[in-house]
Order: C-alpha cells, then sequence, then structure tokens
C-alpha cells in the first residue's frame, strides 16, 4: 500500500489546465474544392505535467458551411513527452536545450462528408528537444504510422511510414499577450489510397493571444481572446499545383477566444 501511494504521488500532476475554445474563420480549404470554406470549431484541451513529463489532449469539433455539404468532424490528438533527464536522475541540458524527452501518442478523425470522409488513424513516437525560453518551445522528429479508410476504399489503407518535424511553443510576450502555436513539416507518405503519389506537407498554426481576465476580475489566464492564421499547404499530402487545386493550400485568418480553468 506505501509503494502504491508513492508511485501516485510521483505520478501526480504538478500543474494542469484544462480549456474550452473556440474559433472561427471564413477562408478554410479542402482538397479538390476550389471555394473558400466557412467553419465554427470548438475545441477542448487538456495540458498537465510533472517532474517526469508532460501530458496533451486536444479535441476539435468542426462544422462546415454548405461549401463543403456542412460537413461535420471530430479531430483528437494526445502526447506524452518522457523527460529522459528527470526519469535517469542525470540532467540533460546543453547549449539552448533545457531538456531531452521521448514523444509518443496518437492521432484520431473522423468528418461525414459525402466525397472523402476521412478516417484518420495515426501513431506517433520519436525524440524532442526542450528549448529554454519564457514559456516552452518543443521541436520533435517523430516518425509517423498513419492509415486510413475513406470512401471508396474496401480496408483500411496503411500509408508509408514517414517523418515529421513538429515545433510547438506556448511565449508570453508581456502586458497579457502571448504567442502559441505548432508548425510541421510532413514529409510525403508515399502512395495514397488510390494509387497516387503524395506530397510533403507544410502546416503552420499560430495565435497571438490577449489574457482578458485582469479587466474582468478573474483569475489570470481565465479568458484570452485573439487572433489566429493557419498555412497549411499540400494538404493531407495532396499536390497544391496538381488536381486538388487550390483547395490543398490553406491561408485561414481566424478568431479564437479561450476559457481555461
Amino acid at each position: 500500500m506505501a509503494f502504491a501511494t508513492g508511485m501516485q504521488q510521483a505520478n501526480a500532476a504538478d500543474w494542469s489546465d484544462t480549456s474550452i475554445g473556440y474559433r472561427y474563420g471564413t477562408k478554410f480549404a479542402e482538397p479538390f474544392n476550389p471555394k473558400d470554406i466557412e467553419k465554427n470549431i470548438v475545441n477542448v484541451t487538456h495540458a498537465s505535467g510533472n517532474k517526469y513529463g508532460t501530458d496533451f489532449f486536444n479535441v476539435d469539433f468542426l462544422e462546415s458551411d454548405g461549401v463543403d455539404a456542412q460537413a461535420q468532424e471530430a479531430y483528437v490528438l494526445y502526447r506524452h513527452t518522457f523527460d529522459i533527464g528527470a526519469i535517469s536522475g542525470a540532467p540533460m541540458k546543453f547549449g539552448p536545450v533545457r531538456g531531452v524527452g521521448v514523444t509518443a501518442g496518437f492521432d484520431w478523425n473522423t468528418k461525414n462528408d459525402p466525397g472523402y470522409a476521412s478516417k484518420k488513424h495515426m501513431l506517433v513516437a520519436g525524440p524532442t528537444l526542450m528549448l529554454d525560453v519564457p514559456g516552452f518551445l518543443n521541436v520533435s522528429l517523430l516518425a509517423l504510422w498513419e492509415s486510413n479508410k475513406p470512401v471508396g476504399v474496401k480496408s483500411r489503407y496503411s500509408y508509408d511510414t514517414h517523418a515529421m518535424l513538429s515545433a510547438s511553443w506556448g511565449i508570453p510576450l508581456g502586458h497579457g499577450f502571448s504567442f502559441e502555436g505548432f508548425a510541421n513539416y510532413i514529409a510525403s507518405k508515399g502512395k495514397d489510397e488510390f494509387g497516387g503519389g503524395t506530397k510533403p506537407e507544410t502546416n503552420i498554426d499560430a495565435q497571438v493571444m490577449y489574457d482578458l481576465s485582469p479587466s474582468l476580475s478573474m483569475k489570470p489566464g481565465s479568458l484570452k481572446a485573439g487572433f489566429e492564421y493557419q498555412y497549411w499547404r499540400n494538404k493531407f499530402g495532396n499536390n497544391a499545383k496538381g488536381f486538388a487545386g487550390n483547395g490543398a493550400f490553406a491561408k485561414t485568418p481566424m478568431v479564437r477566444v479561450e476559457y481555461h480553468f
């Protein structure tokens, strides 16, 4: 019993943050659709950590306008990063790096549009460098094992194992502002489920947020609002210069609001 209690204490979160957010934009894009798409997105996010590592979980619920058949989508992402220095008892700090970790997790999505109807499953794993900056900046090199079973495919199709160079950050800017987001460079995943070639993807999603809480007599960090921009070239590996057209190249401004508790 004493051992079990000790393990529970060791694994308890030293910090945690859970939020509900909403974002909206009118310039979303989908491959093979040449028109701008309006989307409303609600997200639930949880992040927590202790001396041995961190957890991150996010689920987006997306609803498109009629240009995308009023499709509804859910996208779930989970990542756990093990801090190797903390686990081994030998800190791994050098130059601008404050720690070295191993990240593992998964992505899962489902969408009910009549054309493609994605059913993505993906596992990820690889090393992570945690950089010594205000807030955090993590850079990972991850292997991706991805599969899908969209409309027209009888059984689940697995793409070639491929790599992703990924960065995520949350950096305070002062005076209530913060710079947050992620950037992914994803290598080609070989042939798609219909026999066509795929292209490398660049997906950058960045936001500048402002903490409204002090002016509303709320706990600092409780309510944030700001602007977000997504740049996604060769979306889902589709060639933006090929048949997928402009819909495979999203350049999307958004407004965003978050409530943290």
